[in-house]
């Protein structure tokens, strides 16, 4: 059995918190882009190109010519974008991504401009004062007709706030609110910028180790999984199988927590591949690494939208707890840990 080579668990955590606080709603990646080809470029030996659709792949060369693997992630994250200017100044909202608007009220939020300005503001409900409002404040309905932001500038009607150079289409991304304590790192966008630095960690303790992969990796980090299509296109067609890494949800009927890594053998698009999940299982029993497995009704990945494009090879997921997914989410360093390490079991012994 291979032995695995050491995490630094100091850098994977500043690589993560850098990341979370790098903005990348659906569709406004760049930044998290670049921010994750500059920790692979400081490696060496990792070659890298922009897909035509913007994800970053990545690949390492192997130590043997055998057909190589997988591992697809996303830095993409919820969002908003700009749906109309409102009379009073304020913005209403269209959602990017799956999730309910009460778990963003009272965020803070950056609004970027076509013209490549920032704005900051708050998202709020129209009727957020109780004083003048009343019982509406808690009554009015969490939904995009009653959700706005307040933007942090002189802006008293729609023509003033066109005069900041906003504009509909403009994207919106929500505050993460990033703290490390006690082990836990609590923040949004933890899906899946928990399951991206997974990835670039593995990767930097292989080269560190002066190690290869036993055969040939190809890292997709996907833009457009969020809504639904991210891995589709980007993956080379001779993938012998892909391991998808992406947060494992935690809550009421399920087996996931945060201190495990999680194997996920079911999602809403049906079962993952049998052989792949059990020899990921395997590995993970060699190497004394922590994990469960789970099942979850209401998640896709880039494993099925690699799979519904086309995609010739078995896929299984694996990703470390998250609790309170969509929302403001936490995991802890213990299940970051144990991806990244049953990644290098599967990197070294593919």
């Amino acid at each position: 059995m291979v032995n695995l080579p050491d995490i630094h668990t100091e850098d994977l955590l500043d690589f993560l918190t850098g990341l979370l606080n790098t903005p990348s709603p659906t569709g406004f990646t760049d930044l998290a882009m670049d921010y994750v080809e500059h920790a692979l470029r400081q490696l060496g030996g990792v070659s890298m190109e922009r897909t035509p659709k913007g994800a970053l792949l990545a690949c390492m060369e192997g130590e043997t010519e055998v057909a190589p693997w997988g591992v697809a992630t996303h830095v993409d994250t919820l969002g908003a974008m700009v749906k109309e200017i409102k009379p009073n100044g304020r913005l209403r909202m269209t959602p990017i991504g799956g999730f309910a608007w009460n778990t963003v009220e009272t965020e803070g939020c950056t609004i970027f401009t076509h013209e490549g300005r920032r704005y900051r503001g708050s998202i709020l409900i129209a009727t957020a004062s109780s004083h003048v409002h009343g019982k509406r404040t808690a009554e009015t309905p969490r939904d995009a007709e009653n959700m706005e932001v307040r933007l942090d500038a002189r802006t008293r009607n729609a023509e003033e706030t066109r005069a900041l150079g906003i504009e509909v289409g403009d994207f919106i991304a929500f505050d993460p609110r990033v703290e490390v304590n006690e082990g836990f790192v609590r923040s949004r966008h933890l899906d899946d910028k928990a399951g991206v630095t997974c990835v670039v960690a593995a990767m930097q303790a292989l080269v560190r180790a002066h190690l290869k992969p036993r055969r040939s990796l190809y890292a997709l980090f996907s833009n457009y999984e969020e809504v639904g299509h991210g891995a589709s296109a980007g993956l080379p067609a001779d993938l012998r199988e892909l391991i998808v890494v992406d947060m494992a949800a935690i809550g009421e009927g399920q087996t996931s927590d945060e201190f495990h890594a999680t194997l996920c053998v079911k999602d809403s698009h049906g079962p993952y591949d049998r052989g792949l999940s059990l020899r990921l299982r395997n590995l993970a029993e060699q190497y004394q690494i922590p994990y469960k497995v789970d099942i979850y009704p209401n998640y896709g990945s880039d494993g099925g939208a690699f799979w519904r494009a086309g995609g010739n090879a078995p896929v299984a997921l694996i990703g470390p707890g998250v609790d309170a997914s969509h929302n403001y989410e936490r995991t802890h360093v213990e299940a970051l840990l144990a991806t990244t390490r049953w990644l290098l079991a599967y990197a070294l012994n593919a």
